[in-house]
């Protein structure tokens, strides 16, 4: 059984730094494209960032480009959310994904951790 575990949220000012870890188990992690999603109360699961297998591509939603940076380490099953110049709008409870393919659609993953919570205060 695949099992994503989240850790690294917390809370934080505007303008700091957080890095979110996601620790894979129960598969071949090294087969799965890796993504992030947040949501935020009373909002839709967004789309954050997503990484292919190899590490080799990578994608952001607009409003983190240039903020956030994903990576992974395929040797330690871990995946990482470095996030920086963090605002307000960015506090929600993240999650790690797993799927075939790294696509910015929460639909095309199909394992999911339980979240970690960001908050930032402005």
């Amino acid at each position: 059984q695949v099992q994503l575990v989240e850790s690294g949220g917390g809370f934080v000012q505007a303008g700091g730094s957080l890095r979110l870890s996601c620790v894979a188990s129960g598969c071949t992690f090294s087969r799965y494209a890796m993504g992030w999603f947040r949501q935020a109360p009373g909002k839709d699961r967004e789309f954050v960032s997503t990484i292919s297998w190899s590490s080799g591509s990578t994608s952001y939603a607009d409003s983190v480009q240039g903020r956030f940076t994903i990576s992974r380490d395929n040797a330690k099953n871990t995946v990482y959310l470095q996030m920086t110049s963090l605002n307000p709008q960015d506090s929600a409870v993240y999650y790690c994904a797993a799927g075939q393919y790294r696509l910015a659609v929460a639909g095309a993953y199909d394992y999911w951790g339980q979240g970690t919570q960001v908050t930032v205060s402005s």
